[in-house]
């Protein structure tokens, strides 16, 4: 065969390979960071730049669309970690018994109806709306610059070696974890002013750049605003720190309350979007073609429908078998598809129009719902709620790659089908370095009370933020006992904050109310860091060098802190 009539490489075994070894790799960082800081970030970018090593590097024949299925599936593998780590944890900070087996065939299940519900809506977001997805559009750009991909893969990996370094430094005690800038400046202890110096931390502020400004201003607020007014008015003592009567009893509901408030406007101002969506699925998928032409735009319907069943029988026979009854599986079921598709669409949006979406938010409130349905079930309630979250971060992140490859000339089918194949290792992999870092290992991370780290108070305690205000709204719920409220005031501000133009940041800064000040601080510091960068070195610098270079930082200290946890264990 000539090199003319030789099929162009797009999906072959070595893209999906290498996809999943990376997937699998980010998974492990993704769950380590989430329950550090209280977010994760798109895996999408850092596997297109080291697509290009290994395709083009050591294979020497990847071309631009190998690469994308090469990253649809590394992203398609961790993007799962986010919807695990933010639901899960809650029943083992609670003292809540589950089966891990239960929990990832219902996370496994939810990440293949979020690439069944939101695959038909395709043409009609990114066709017909034009939604921008700017991570799409990011790696887009990667991939057409295959040349500078090589000197991409130095840069991310001296950020890693660095973050390596200071990882090493932390443990010897040769470098603070945190710079007490609080005590430098005189100010009282309940504003909690410090900055981590965690790299991963400043890493994913880097990545979010300006966009992550409103995070630092939620924690600004909180912290500098919120709580000298609240020990001005004698609402909690000066010696209330965080942890205690200021966190715990003002600014985590407070923070839940806009976050909560954030998603239920977003729910509002998506209706029109959401009818319109549904309504045009039928002729859009008539209408067929797309660049490529014809039935190679995307799966079958007769497809999807047969994979939607079995994903929902597959939920209700788990909730079944974990001591639901059959009418209340079968409602917790059909009540948990309806909000999988109404905020897997709503994410999907959200992150097509700013790249901020509200999981979280929607997520709790799947919760509370199911929580409404079994009369307090909170194990049944917490793995519908893992379900929703996952299949809300396929659907986002499906979008993405698709985004990604309609502008280099994917076909659509394609990524669907590697998405879908690749959709059971996330869940997989979350739940099992979820269940390495939860007690630690003794002396390496780990996460809630009865770990070592946090027994001792040290910097290798995960705050699990995400996982730690669900346990606080399932005991409220259960107990009948939430600070209504703040709760209320929370969801007013949200609301309001949505409401106005560019309100996507909300969710930002309700989040940033109930995360470590220490946390936000340095994520700001980061935001900072890229500002500057933009400003003098121009923004074509900042996304060739300072994206790879934050990615590593981010990569680096994940992956040591999981190898230090798997060494002490072994």
């Amino acid at each position: 065969m000539n090199e003319a009539s030789r099929p162009y490489r797009e999906l072959t075994l070595s893209a999906v390979v290498f996809g999943t070894l990376l997937g699998v790799l980010m998974t492990a960082a993704f769950v380590y960071s989430g329950l550090k800081l209280g977010f994760t970030i798109g895996g999408s970018t850092i596997a297109a730049i080291l697509g290009f090593a290994f395709l083009r590097g050591v294979l020497r024949r990847g071309t631009i669309v190998e690469n994308n299925i090469n990253q649809t599936v590394a992203s398609a593998v961790n993007v799962s970690a986010a919807g695990i780590i933010f639901t899960v944890p809650s029943l083992l900070l609670m003292g809540h018994g589950f089966s891990p087996v239960a929990v990832t065939a219902v996370a496994v299940a939810g990440s293949v109806l979020g690439i069944v519900v939101i695959s038909p809506l395709r043409r009609r977001m990114i066709e017909v709306e034009r939604l921008r997805f700017p991570s799409g559009v990011a790696v887009a750009a990667v991939l057409r610059s295959p040349g500078s991909g090589r000197e991409q893969v130095v840069i991310l990996a001296s950020g890693c070696a660095l973050s390596v370094a200071v990882v090493v430094l932390v443990k010897a005690g040769l470098v603070p974890q945190d710079l007490p800038l609080g005590r430098w400046f005189g100010l009282p202890v309940y504003m909690n002013t410090s900055l981590s110096l965690s790299l991963m931390n400043i890493g994913a502020g880097m990545l979010a750049g300006r966009g992550g400004l409103p995070f630092m201003i939620g924690g600004m607020a909180a912290y500098w605003v919120i709580a000298p007014a609240a020990v001005a008015s004698g609402w909690v003592a000066p010696e209330g720190v965080p942890g205690n009567a200021l966190f715990a009893g003002i600014l985590r509901p407070l923070g839940i309350g806009i976050l909560v408030g954030s998603a239920l406007a977003g729910v509002a101002l998506s209706l029109p979007a959401l009818r319109g969506a549904v309504g045009r699925v039928g002729p859009l998928k008539r209408q067929g073609g797309g660049p490529r032409g014809g039935g190679r735009d995307g799966m079958g319907t007769a497809s999807l429908a047969l994979l939607f069943a079995a994903s929902l029988a597959v939920i209700f026979a788990v909730l079944l078998w974990q001591g639901s009854g059959v009418a209340v599986a079968a409602i917790l079921t059909a009540a948990g598809a309806l909000w999988i598709v109404i905020a897997g669409i709503i994410v999907a949006r959200c992150t097509g129009l700013t790249d901020i979406s509200p999981i979280s938010g929607l997520s709790f409130i799947g919760i509370a719902l199911a929580i409404f349905i079994t009369g307090g079930d909170v194990g049944a309630a917490v793995l519908v709620g893992a379900a929703v979250s996952v299949a809300s971060g396929q659907c986002a992140d499906m979008m993405q790659d698709l985004k990604t490859g309609y502008l280099v000339g994917s076909l659509p089918r394609r990524q669907q089908v590697v998405q879908l194949l690749s959709a059971w290792i996330g869940p997989v992999v979350a739940m099992a370095v979820m269940l390495l870092l939860w007690k630690g290992s003794g002396v390496g991370p780990g996460f809630g009370p009865e770990s070592a780290a946090c027994r001792a108070g040290s910097s290798e305690c995960l705050s699990a933020p995400q996982a730690d205000a669900l346990r606080v709204v399932l005991q409220g719920l259960v107990r009948g006992d939430m600070p209504l409220d703040r709760y209320a005031a929370g969801g007013v501000i949200g609301a309001v904050v949505s409401l106005l133009p560019g309100g996507g940041p909300g969710v930002l800064v309700g989040l940033a109310m109930y995360l470590p000040f220490p946390v936000t601080m340095g994520f700001g510091a980061g935001c900072l860091v890229t500002m500057a960068i933009t400003a003098v070195m121009g923004r074509g610098f900042s996304e060739e060098r300072g994206v790879p270079w934050a990615a590593g930082l981010i990569i680096g200290e994940a992956m040591a802190e999981i190898v230090y946890s798997l060494y002490m264990i072994l």
